[in-house]
């Protein structure tokens, strides 16, 4: 049964989310909780990348931590570029593969310029359009394949690149204002361009960071020695460092493969070792997203979104089977099952998103969308050039998601209590809009906790999201406080949803989508469908107006077929009002002539991290 309360509480909750605290968390005591909800991106390329540079990037990590606070900068294609909002974190995550490489290449390095394969780049970036997209095209598909010079993949290009990336994120640092993390991408392309790419996040400093040099795939393309090489840094300096999978929609079915890199067999130490440094899963970016798919979720009416899954990054086609082992929600019923089995979950994975843009500016704005590559920055035409390019097929630029961001519960604005935060999970991703979550199970939560002091009952009486909940001694089931508050300068909410995924008695995998609050008056169809909730879009202007929909949706929820003795897992799901995308927005700004194939309306969305129930030892 749920309790919802709607508009009435807007202001209970405004308070709530805007409330500050000014102490540390080294552990969730009863009055010492996060009471701050901030914003960042964790996936952010420069021109320092090597397939940012060859697509003409000049912007430098400087420059984007410079957009990341909100000041103006010039674009790559020379436009005024600026955030409407300032984050309230900010990371570069440059590839370590060819880290400097780009640098050394466009001022002519004479070790490069021996290389007829680098001098007839470094002629197609000073040349620019086809021929430089050409080059980078080039550039992926030998990474991918293992053939590029061994000029490119030298280490010692990198040393220069990282210390000044260290030293760029030292600079921005500000902390209680502005928080920069020392980061970079760990680039595997695995059997010729499946993404299986992590960004590494460094807790620490410059001092720490700078006495390692990052690791590259050119050394090892096995996760296993990234966790190696994650545990050789924290040994030798005192350090914390963690990972997070990119999108698995381009995997081609490797990013949640029930074995090892190489083959063998899960192990208990190898899942145990993979939840401990892999926190988070990317849900959704700008290359689609992988919260789930129609052909897995066929009951679930909004999984059909923002859809990248034609294959590969060099669009290789998917082997059959590929879809179950690339999507977080699949991932998080297969992960407790082989938890039943080995006693340990690998893919306890909590939600995150960034944008992977390549152009050093993180713009997941609708109407401030800059675009993946400098090529897909704002002009008429963006929508019909080629995103990435394959023997049969090609992803245009309208397929590009304005997307995403990630939202954190943190005490104080700094490095240790946010990288606490992605930690422990008590995170949530947002496909670009900053609305807040807050989610937590109990035994005893009732109509009366949905109040000011929301986030204190759920601390005192439960746990958040990303948390654990043990079985109840008494065997009740657990019940949610579940809190959605619209994105202050953005859209209403439609409705929020718990999606619960669990593992029956036989080791079946299941999974139901509940409606448990909602704007309007609207009521559930004899099938338990809730209507839609309406559109305001207005195609001609592309303009919305907040007439429909709720500032915020609370509620109390219990699980109508909750059993003890099963493994589950519930997250929150927020959609907002039916919003243009930035397509509609390029089309009107520009004079743009799209077909009618290319989306202009979409809703954005908002995902916890979710809460697991683990069934007494008796039960399991």
């Amino acid at each position: 049964m749920f309790f919802p309360r709607r508009t009435l509480f807007s202001a209970l909750l405004a308070a709530l989310f805007a409330a500050k605290a000014s102490t540390s968390l080294p552990a969730l005591a009863k009055d010492d909780y996060p009471r701050q909800a901030l914003f960042g991106d964790t996936h952010v390329h420069t021109g320092w990348s090597a397939d940012a540079g060859m697509d003409g990037a000049v912007v430098d990590p400087f420059q984007a931590y410079q957009f990341g606070l909100g000041q103006a900068v010039t674009s790559n294609t020379g436009q005024k570029a600026q955030l409407q909002r300032p984050f309230d974190w900010f990371m570069v995550t440059d590839h370590s593969d060819g880290m400097g490489v780009i640098n050394q290449i466009i001022d002519g390095n004479p070790e490069m310029m021996a290389v007829p394969t680098l001098k007839r780049w470094r002629a197609a970036l000073q040349e620019g359009g086809a021929a430089a997209a050409s080059a980078k095209s080039e550039l992926v598909r030998m990474q991918s394949n293992g053939e590029l010079p061994s000029q490119v993949t030298d280490p010692k290009w990198m040393q220069s690149a990282w210390t000044e990336t260290i030293k760029a994120a030292e600079q921005y640092y500000k902390p209680g204002e502005f928080t920069t993390f020392i980061a970079y991408e760990w680039t595997v392309n695995a059997d010729g361009g499946d993404n299986l790419h992590r960004n590494v996040i460094f807790r620490d400093g410059g001092e720490r960071a700078a006495q390692v040099r990052p690791l590259t795939t050119f050394e090892t393309q096995a996760p296993e020695k990234l966790w190696a090489w994650m545990k050789a840094y924290e040994d030798k300096t005192g350090g914390q460092v963690l990972a997070i999978p990119h999108n698995g929609n381009m995997s081609n079915g490797r990013m949640f493969e029930e074995q090892q890199f190489d083959g063998s067999p899960m192990t208990r130490e190898w899942a145990e070792t993979r939840a401990h440094y892999e926190p988070l899963y990317e849900v959704t970016q700008i290359k689609g997203q992988s919260e789930s798919h129609p052909l897995l979720s066929p009951e679930d009416e909004f999984a059909s979104w923002d859809l990248w899954d034609r294959g590969n990054l060099i669009l290789k086609p998917k082997p059959e089977g590929s879809y179950p082992r690339e999507y977080w929600r699949e991932a998080l019923k297969v992960g407790m099952r082989i938890e039943g089995e080995l006693g340990a979950n690998p893919f306890r994975y909590g939600a995150n998103a960034g944008t992977d843009t390549h152009t050093g500016l993180a713009a997941s704005e609708e109407d401030n969308f800059f675009g993946k590559f400098k090529t897909l920055e704002p002009r008429k035409e963006r929508w019909n050039f080629p995103l990435l390019e394959g023997e049969t097929d090609n992803y245009m630029g309208w397929e590009m998601a304005a997307s995403g961001a990630m939202g954190v519960w943190a005490t104080e604005n700094t490095r240790e209590a946010i990288w606490d935060a992605m930690k422990r999970r008590e995170t949530f991703a947002t496909t670009g809009p900053r609305m807040t979550l807050r989610f937590f199970a109990g035994y005893d939560f009732t109509q009366d906790d949905l109040g000011a002091d929301l986030a204190r009952a759920g601390y005192q009486r439960g746990v958040p999201m990303g948390a654990d909940l043990a079985a109840d001694t008494e065997g009740r089931a657990p019940t949610f406080i579940v809190a959605a508050q619209r994105d202050p300068q953005g859209a209403n909410l439609d409705r929020v949803q718990v999606i619960k995924g669990w593992v029956d008695a036989a080791g079946e995998l299941h999974e139901q989508v509940f409606d448990v609050a909602w704007s309007g008056e609207r009521q559930p169809d004899a099938g338990g469908k809730l209507p839609a909730v309406g559109n305001t879009v207005d195609l001609d202007k592309a303009s919305y107006a907040n007439s429909i929909g709720a500032d915020a949706l609370t509620a109390v929820w219990s699980d109508p077929a909750f059993d003890a003795s099963q493994r589950a897992f519930y997250y929150l799901r927020v959609l907002e009002i039916p919003t243009p995308r930035w397509t509609l927005y390029d089309k009107v700004r520009f004079g743009a002539d799209m077909p009618n194939s290319v989306p202009l309306v979409h809703q954005e969305r908002a995902f916890s991290s979710p809460i697991w129930y683990a069934p007494a030892a008796s039960e399991s």
